[in-house]
């Protein structure tokens, strides 16, 4: 079944302040839909066009290389995209507990220490892409891909991504990246983090 726009899971205010309802909306109605209808075109007719798009990502590989750059790009911005809009909600914020937040602490010494690394790592993009916490050979690790690469693609779990293309705050932060970075952690839904983490354990 060809990938279809997930319905973002809150209203498009429902991140305000820290993130703004016109954002939203064109973040997740045009941005979002773009990648999925790409992604959809792009493997039309192939062999992967009813092929979850994880089994894509981690197949790259085996995509043939003339759409194999759209598919990368396109595939990969639904995938990030649907794991953003899951792991925001609008009574995020505060800190996680159980075993994420244990292995935070132990991994990074401290839950704002991890806020440091993500946000450098976000900031540190040059030009477009993503800031991660992934699990690796089920360690907690941070990474930053740029475009719409996922870690999928290498082998890691993406359990946290941080979107720091220019359309994910822009029209409320304009070039201050690194305000949007910390505000962005008032909306983190540690529940969802949590979820993903167990899995990927």
């Amino acid at each position: 079944m060809p990938f279809e726009l997930p319905p973002l899971p809150y209203a498009f205010n429902a991140l305000e302040p820290h993130i703004d309802a016109t954002t939203m909306e064109i973040h997740h109605d045009r941005h979002h839909k773009a990648y999925v209808d790409n992604a959809n075109a792009a493997l039309a007719g192939t062999a992967w066009e009813n092929a979850s798009v994880e089994d894509v990502l981690t197949s790259l590989g085996q995509i043939p290389e003339d759409i194999r750059t759209a598919v990368r790009n396109n595939a990969g911005g639904h995938y990030n995209h649907s794991l953003f809009w899951e792991i925001m909600g609008p009574d995020g914020g505060g800190a996680p507990g159980g075993a994420l937040g244990a292995a935070i602490d132990s991994t990074f010494g401290s839950l704002d220490d991890l806020k440091a690394k993500v946000n450098d790592a976000g900031v540190k993009r040059f030009g477009s892409g993503w800031t991660w916490l992934v699990v690796s050979g089920g360690a907690l690790e941070v990474m930053s891909t740029p475009n719409q690469d996922t870690p999928l693609s290498e082998g890691k779990a993406p359990i946290l991504g941080i979107d720091v293309w220019e359309h994910a705050y822009y029209l409320e932060y304009q070039n201050k990246r690194p305000v949007y970075l910390e505000a962005w952690w008032n909306v983190v839904n540690w529940d969802a983090v949590a979820a993903r983490y167990d899995a990927a354990s």
